[in-house]
């Protein structure tokens, strides 16, 4: 076959234009960082970082779950603080009055107290957070004690979180369970009121007040209960937490090794290439310089 110097010309050429394509993949490859610029590229690459990719969003996600979930948590756990620390001492004013030293006037001033601790207790039944009010269960729009009018409705439906693949954490506590029961804490302070404004000049009756100690005792284990179950799920949501925090380590490091280049080898690779360039241009010239016009001279 005869080679003429056409074939040879266009064979430079296109040697080169390959050339130029390979140091453009390269340079392209030390800009972004990444093996691969379209999925044509390597369609193999492409799909399991389609794959890797989807994962660390997952984790991603359940990670802001479980800050969610922790938001619920943190701010129930102190409104129960504070729903112990009210009932504690309401239950130290009954102490104080069941000890039948108290005069008439000195009771009434016990009940005025215990009454801005109710205000107190409805205050903390009605926490909102972010607009929700955190013991209504999924209602969480609307305040499980009306104020205005008393009534009292706590709503028992479980706030569920997914934290993970197949895995919902409770994020609530169950105002009824808290607030609730037979008597309410409510109904138990209130009671306690009325004793302590009963009229007529009979002494106070100790065992009515003892009776009251009672039902305040049962509405302080309430709230002790659902700190102590509270705080169990606590401790599981910082297991999930940590075993998210490990799968989004290892699903970023995966992602990494199939997508991310490796600079050392990616610019020998273009300083080997455009060697190999400047080594093609320049045996090009010598070779396509001589023509039949340069010997017929």
């Amino acid at each position: 076959m005869r080679v003429t110097q056409g074939m040879i010309s266009n064979n430079m050429l296109r040697n080169l234009t390959n050339s130029y394509g390979k140091m453009d993949t390269y340079l392209y490859q030390l800009s972004t960082g990444k093996k691969i610029n379209r999925p044509s590229d390597d369609p193999v690459i492409a799909m399991k970082g389609m794959g890797y990719r989807t994962e660390l969003v997952r984790v991603e996600q359940y990670i802001r779950n479980t800050n969610e979930v922790h938001n619920w948590m943190d701010n129930t756990d102190a409104a129960l603080d504070k729903a112990t620390s009210a009932m504690q001492r309401i239950r130290e004013l009954a102490v104080q009055a069941s000890n039948g030293t108290y005069d008439k006037e000195e009771l009434v001033n016990i009940s005025e107290e215990v009454k801005q601790l109710k205000e107190h207790m409805i205050e903390i039944a009605n926490t909102n957070v972010n607009d929700k009010y955190i013991f209504n269960g999924t209602k969480t729009d609307t305040a499980p004690i009306n104020q205005e009018t008393g009534g009292v409705d706590f709503d028992n439906s479980p706030v569920l979180i997914e934290v993970s693949s197949g895995t919902a954490l409770k994020a609530n506590v169950d105002g009824n369970e808290v607030f609730g029961g037979e008597p309410s804490i409510f109904d138990a302070i209130d009671t306690f009121i009325e004793k302590l404004e009963a009229t007529g000049d009979s002494d106070l009756d100790n065992e009515a007040i003892d009776a009251s100690i009672a039902e305040l005792d049962i509405g302080i284990n309430n709230i002790v209960n659902a700190r102590a179950e509270l705080g169990a799920r606590m401790n599981r949501l910082e297991l999930v937490e940590n075993r998210l925090s490990e799968q989004e380590v290892i699903a970023t490091q995966t992602m990494s090794q199939n997508e991310d280049i490796d600079y050392a080898k990616a610019i020998t690779e273009l300083i080997t290439q455009e060697s190999l360039h400047r080594a093609a241009l320049s045996a090009g010239a010598r070779i396509i310089q001589p023509s039949l016009v340069d010997f017929l001279r």
